[in-house]
Parts: C-alpha cells; sequence; structure tokens
C-alpha cells in the first residue's frame, strides 16, 4: 500500500472542491456542483450574510475490515463556498440533488430584475 493512502487513512475524509458551473440568466443564477456518492442527508447548504457554504460527505465503501489498495475517488469531503451578493433574492434560493449534481437555482432580487419602459405616445 502506498504512502499516499496510509497518509489519507490517518488524516479521515479527503478534501476537495467540487467541479461547479454557474451561468447567469434572466431569471436568476444557475449553480451546478459535481458531488459524485453525496446523499442528500450528507448534504449542508449553510447561508451566512453574504456566502453560501455547501459541503457534503460521501459514504464509505466497503467494511471496517477492509483498507484501500488504490483510491482515484473514493470517501471524500466537498466543502465549496459561494459568495452572494444582493441582487439575488436569498429567501427564494432552491436546491435539488440528481444523479449526483447539486443543482442550485439562486434567484434575482426584485431590484435587480431587468425593467421594461413603456412608452407613451405624445
Amino acid at each position: 500500500m502506498s504512502s499516499e493512502i496510509k497518509r489519507q487513512e490517518a488524516q479521515g475524509l479527503r478534501k476537495a472542491s467540487p467541479a461547479t458551473d454557474i451561468i447567469e440568466r434572466e431569471d436568476g443564477y444557475h449553480v451546478f456542483m459535481d458531488v459524485p456518492g453525496v446523499t442528500k442527508e450528507n448534504l449542508v447548504l449553510d447561508l451566512q450574510d453574504n456566502e453560501l457554504v455547501i459541503s457534503g460527505k460521501t459514504a464509505e465503501v466497503g467494511t471496517s475490515n477492509e483498507r484501500y489498495a488504490g483510491v482515484e475517488f473514493g470517501p471524500v469531503e466537498y466543502t465549496r463556498t459561494i459568495s452572494v451578493s444582493d441582487l439575488v433574492d436569498k429567501e427564494k434560493i432552491k436546491a435539488n440533488l440528481n444523479n449526483g449534481v447539486l443543482a442550485l437555482h439562486l434567484p434575482k432580487a426584485e431590484k435587480a430584475l431587468p425593467k421594461k419602459i413603456e412608452i407613451q405616445a405624445g
């Protein structure tokens, strides 16, 4: 067994920042985050002031009698922080976890939405 694997076992879960895409659309910001192996029960979204902290842990694979001989994906703790400005309606943030992808919708606040101005004939 390699010394890297032994070191990871001694330290607990490996830390990783999940791959993330953020797309701005007219209705708000859409965030897509890869968190394979994380269940809804092991996922935490914590909004404090202007920061959204996303963290999740994968479940242990195997039994306590088994040791990893090689690790490319295994037990991991994902953590990512996203800054949330006042342009986002924080009360209406929605989250959905499906097939290892966390999808967040951060809707724009009313003041940030584009406004159309009606032209009066004169």
